[in-house]
Order: C-alpha cells, then sequence, then structure tokens
C-alpha cells in the first residue's frame, strides 16, 4: 500500500461533518468554470461591501484554508496540530495592496508574530511576502538595475529597512524566518536582499530562508551560484522548495512582452527541477537546509528516501517538510507521525482582507492537475472506512 494513504491519521481530527461539509468544498473547486465564475463575483461582493458575504466566506473557504482572522484566534488550531506533532507558520494573508501604511502595518504585524512565537516550537518558522513590504514596480526597477529617482530611491530605502528590521529581530530571538518567492520580474531583487540577510545574519546556523520556484528555468544554477558565494563569505543558506504558483501569469507576461518563457515547457520538467533541487540540498547539507514545500507525494518519499540512504535522524534539523492548511492532510500527518519535521502554512487574517488568498489558492487548485481529484478520492475513502466500521 502507498505510504500516503492511510485516511485514518490524516484525517483523526475531522468530524464526519467536516469531511463532508470539505468534499463538497473541493467539489465545487474541481469545476474551472465554477471557480473561475466564482472567485471573481467573490471579488466583486467584498470589494463592494456585501454585508452577507464574510459570514459565508468564513463558513466555507475561509474555515478550510485559514486558522482565523487573528494569531489569538488561529491558537486553537496551532495547539491541536502540535498536539500531532505538526508545526504552524502563520502567514498574514493580506494581498493586493500598495501603500506605505500598509507595507508598514505588515511589518508591524510580523515583528508582533516573532516576538508571539519566541521559544514557541509549535510555531518553528516566520514568514513574509516580499510584496508586502514594498511595490512590485519598485523590486522589478532595482531588479533591472534602471536609474532610480530620489523618491524611489527612498522607497527602496525603506523596503530594505523592513527586511532588515525583521531579519535581525529574527535573529535575536533566534526564530527562522522564510522570504516567500513571487512573479520572476520581481524576484531578482527579492533574491539580492535575501542573499544580503543570509550573509549578515547566517554566520551561525541558517535564519533566513529564501524560497526557490522550481518550475522556473534557472534555478539550480542560481543555488549553486548561490552556494559558492556561502562557501567564500562563510555563511549558511535555507532554501524552501516549492514548484511554483504563478504560471499562467507568467506565461501570458512573457508572451505578451516577446521575452523567453521563464517557466519548465511541462509538468514533468518541473517535476524533475523539483527532484534535482532535493538532489542539490541533500548533497550539501553542511551548508544548505532545506524545507520542501509540496503537495506531490513521489517528492515528499524522494526526501525521505535520500534521508534513509545518509542515515539521517527523521528530526535531522536541516531538513522540513510543508503543506498548506486544509490540504494534504495525508502527507502531514503521514510525516509527523513517524517523527519528521513538518508544518503547515497557516494563514490567518480579517475575512474581507484575505479573500485575494482564498480565491488565488481555490484558482491554484483547479490549474493543478490532480491535488483536488487527489483530496476527493481520500476524503471519500475515509467516509467509506469509517462507515464500514
Amino acid at each position: 500500500m502507498p505510504i500516503f494513504n492511510d485516511t485514518k491519521i490524516a484525517f483523526a481530527d475531522k468530524s464526519d461533518a467536516q469531511l463532508k461539509k470539505a468534499y463538497w468544498m473541493f467539489k465545487m473547486i474541481e469545476q474551472p468554470a465554477l471557480t473561475n465564475i466564482g472567485t471573481s463575483i467573490l471579488n466583486f461582493t467584498i470589494h463592494n461591501n456585501f454585508p452577507f458575504v464574510p459570514g459565508i466566506v468564513k463558513n466555507t473557504l475561509f474555515e478550510q484554508f485559514c486558522g482565523g482572522e487573528t494569531r489569538e484566534e488561529s491558537m486553537k488550531v496551532v495547539k491541536q496540530l502540535f498536539k500531532r506533532g505538526v508545526g504552524s507558520i502563520f502567514d498574514y494573508s493580506i494581498e493586493g495592496k500598495e501603500d506605505e501604511e500598509t507595507f508598514d502595518a505588515v511589518c508591524n504585524e510580523i515583528k508582533d508574530i516573532v516576538r508571539f512565537s519566541v521559544g514557541n516550537p509549535a510555531i518553528p518558522f516566520v514568514v513574509f511576502k516580499p510584496t508586502a513590504f514594498g511595490r512590485i514596480d519598485i523590486y522589478e526597477a532595482v531588479g533591472k538595475n534602471t536609474e532610480l529617482t530620489t523618491s524611489q530611491k527612498e522607497e527602496w530605502e525603506r523596503v530594505v529597512k523592513r527586511f532588515d528590521d525583521i531579519c535581525k529581530l529574527c535573529y535575536e530571538n533566534d526564530k527562522q524566518l522564510m522570504i516567500d518567492a513571487e512573479e520572476t520580474w520581481m524576484q531578482d531583487a527579492a533574491d539580492h536582499l535575501c542573499e544580503e540577510m543570509m550573509e549578515k545574519y547566517n554566520k551561525e546556523k541558517p535564519i533566513v530562508w529564501n524560497t526557490i520556484q522550481m518550475y522556473r528555468t534557472g534555478r539550480i544554477e542560481y543555488m549553486e551560484q548561490n552556494l559558492q558565494r556561502a562557501q567564500e563569505k562563510n555563511y549558511f543558506i535555507g532554501y524552501k522548495i516549492v514548484r511554483g504558483a504563478y504560471m499562467e501569469k507568467e506565461r501570458e507576461r512573457a508572451q505578451e512582452k516577446g521575452y523567453a518563457d521563464p517557466i519548465q515547457p511541462t509538468k514533468e520538467a518541473t517535476d524533475n527541477n523539483y527532484n534535482a533541487a532535493i538532489d542539490f540540498i541533500m548533497n550539501h547539507l553542511d551548508r544548505v537546509s532545506g524545507f520542501f514545500g509540496t503537495h506531490n507525494e513521489i517528492s515528499s518519499e524522494l526526501v525521505m528516501d535520500k534521508m534513509k540512504a545518509k542515515s539521517l535522524e527523521h528530526d535531522n534539523r536541516h531538513v522540513y517538510f510543508g503543506q498548506l492548511y486544509g490540504m494534504s492532510d495525508n502527507i502531514t500527518f503521514y510525516l509527523a507521525d513517524k517523527g519528521y519535521n513538518v508544518a503547515k502554512y497557516l494563514p490567518y487574517g480579517p475575512v474581507k482582507d484575505v479573500v485575494p488568498y482564498l480565491t488565488r489558492r481555490a484558482q491554484e487548485n483547479t490549474s493543478v492537475a490532480g491535488q483536488t481529484g487527489r483530496e476527493l478520492s481520500l476524503i471519500n475513502k475515509e467516509l467509506q472506512r469509517r462507515k464500514q466500521k
């Protein structure tokens, strides 16, 4: 029997009613046309302050994919997960705002998360998105070495300060920090900032972790170059490895602007690239630590096999696994049951502000071949198992 098929372990904390509700929701998400129409209507109604909509969202998508509206409210989920050996990574999921006031507010929220989670093994990482600290256009301009105006230089200095403030606070409090990856056209500037922060704060161990999207071309080469830099300058690297989440947008933009598509040509090529990243990290654990963010069972098993081949303990501090809250519980709880380091990304925030994240999550589920069908089959299997007891 494939190792990630134990639905009794996967859904031990879920009631029949919760499983049926999740089944209904994934069934809705499974229909691309329905998802596209539904997310458009949802964004419209939230934007125009329809009063009944937040309540509906909170009891459906929000309940499935988010921990709560506040950190305190989300702690119920954190404690429940940790009882079963699963860590939580608070993800303040406010997207789509581009004003300095919001950037400062989000930065302060991330600082609060750091302080809130100090000394708590149930919250092993803190995370933020680069565009939560600055406009995507300023990252793009800096990444392209565009001549900045005086006001743009000041704007970028504020972005750098927000990065540094968080990284410094994490270093002082011995809290690991993951910086998410986003669109390719802004990623060069974010990568350079991550490298600077690693060099500054990762002298003893990886505090700052960058995210590498393996559906992109050239990422193995980037990691190799960064390793050489880290060896020369004597610092450690932390990488969160993911496949990626912006494929359609990336392809459309490349075609529209006439540059080479930065995304791997096929799903198989992306899978191969992801597995090459596993090899790269597992062969350089003296300098590089890896957080393998994946809902792919084959990749998860590959990491486990590599650990076994190297005679590593399941809880080796250089190797983590991660999935999103509300998804792939069959992987998460199996790994936790066997003593591996595993954590769930746990989004939170006011319902209205989290809707852009939730609609993106629904669309990603629709576009990833087989993902939603896998969730449905596992839920159905567990419901059938319970009936037969």
